[in-house]
């Protein structure tokens, strides 16, 4: 008998990852509908349960109810669960529980688990996963550290370092999500704006979080030797230090000249991080220039870096753009960076990647522009924000029609798993087959 009626399907790498993110999705929806999860004990609607779980799950932060006043301790404690699994990803912690009650970790899902980080090689691939679960909680409980004092002095002791876990998780997952609504609704960080030890402690998570798991093996394995780091490394931390620099001197002169001097480099240096892509604030954007909101839609764009907790279209992808821009410029045969050549599959996944969130973010932001009748520019920081998974708003999300938050939850799930992972886990390589047509030229410019 022939085994082709015995054949089974295998999802590959890119379909288990947005299989998982879907499931994980669907179940924090579900428990958070219960009257459980909410302080009033009513049940929750499921759009926008299923908003905050997608929301929470992919890391953004783009809420539709303050999460201090609206939701209970259960419902808590789902949406920080959300958080650690969405951020670490969803294929990262199966397989450590995996590993955890003994069973074997097999091929496939070693392969799966290496797309989904984005790590070097297979072989190390569960060194590479320990590593990344024991960096996680030591900067979790280090974050949680530093911030209890602050927040026990406001809160009392128990509910202080929880709130202060709570923020830390948030913070290093990229997430956005806080529980300073005592403070006023939707406030986020806005009361901490002047406290060094909030501000300084977030900004490191954020960083730390969106850095890149490869860049923590290369600063462990080599400390501060730059030249021994791989190229990926040295380009995230350059263009990290670009992109802190030149976002906060633009702050300091542009949005926060009638500040006093401390207050005014805090702020400076919390918006300037935040935005790539932990989804708190400190200041409320509506004071925002124009110039400020573009700055901020641009910096949200790009993101952290690939193999991180940061979202985005990733800080390597404008960097191969950019050198490939400069190659052009120079008439050379192909990009280059730290003397190495910069491969094209990297450079046409970059274009591929840079046009398909662009596109994303536009035609969702003048779908909510139409259905809503809000400014473009609102509508477009709130895309923005969604898909590159941000959580960042301008305070229109929660009055948002049910066709409106749904833009934005599909926004947010293409935004975590990736685009090109949707379109690669809908395309098989057999569909695209490997054809060669005669080459031609078409004239660009």
């Amino acid at each position: 008998m022939s085994d082709k009626g015995h054949r089974h399907y295998r999802l590959s790498g890119s379909q288990s990852i947005l299989l998982g993110f879907v499931v994980l999705i669907l179940a924090g929806a579900l428990l958070l509908m219960l009257p459980v999860s909410t302080k009033s004990g009513e049940w929750t609607s499921f759009t926008n349960a299923l908003f905050t779980a997608t929301s929470a799950s992919c890391v953004t932060g783009l809420i539709v109810y303050d999460t201090a006043t609206h939701w209970s301790w259960f419902g808590k404690i789902i949406i920080l669960f959300l958080i650690q699994i969405g951020g670490m990803g969803v294929v990262t912690m199966t397989t450590i529980l995996t590993g955890l009650i003994g069973k074997k970790i097999g091929l496939q899902a070693r392969s799966t688990l290496q797309e989904a980080v984005s790590a070097p090689n297979l072989g190390e691939i569960m060194k590479y996963t320990r590593f990344i679960c024991i960096g996680t909680v030591i900067f979790e409980l280090a974050g949680a550290v530093a911030m209890s004092p602050v927040f026990i002095s406001e809160y009392g002791i128990l509910k202080g370092f929880c709130v202060a876990l709570f923020s830390s998780i948030s913070a290093f997952c990229n997430a956005g999500f806080d529980l300073n609504g005592s403070h006023g609704q939707f406030s986020s960080m806005v009361p901490y704006m002047d406290n060094p030890v909030i501000v300084v402690t977030l900004v490191f998570l954020i960083l730390t979080g969106g850095l890149g798991f490869l860049t923590w093996m290369d600063i462990r394995r080599y400390g501060l030797r730059f030249t021994r780091y791989s190229t990926q490394s040295k380009v995230i931390i350059v263009m990290e230090v670009i992109l802190v620099l030149f976002p906060l001197i633009y702050l300091w002169f542009g949005e926060y000249q009638d500040l006093p001097y401390g207050q005014r480099f805090l702020a400076s240096l919390f918006q300037a991080v935040t935005p790539r892509t932990a989804g708190f604030n400190t200041t409320d954007y509506n004071a925002f220039s124009g110039t400020g909101v573009v700055m901020t839609i641009i910096l949200m764009l790009i993101g952290g870096a690939p193999g991180s907790t940061a979202g985005g279209m990733k800080i390597t992808t404008v960097a191969v753009l950019f050198f490939t821009m400069i190659s052009v410029f120079k008439r050379e045969k192909a990009p280059a960076v730290f003397k190495r050549r910069i491969m094209p599959e990297a450079i046409s996944g970059a274009v591929a990647v840079f046009m398909l969130d662009i596109l994303l973010t536009v035609f969702g932001a003048m779908a909510i522009s139409k259905i809503e009748n809000i400014a473009f520019l609102k509508t477009l920081f709130e895309s923005a924000s969604a898909v590159a998974t941000v959580g960042l708003s301008m305070g229109i999300t929660p009055e948002l029609t049910t066709v409106s938050k749904i833009i934005l939850i599909v926004l947010m799930y293409t935004g975590r798993v990736g685009g090109l992972t949707l379109v690669f886990a809908a395309i098989t390589r057999k569909a695209t087959g490997n054809r060669q047509y005669p080459a031609d030229n078409i004239a660009v410019g």
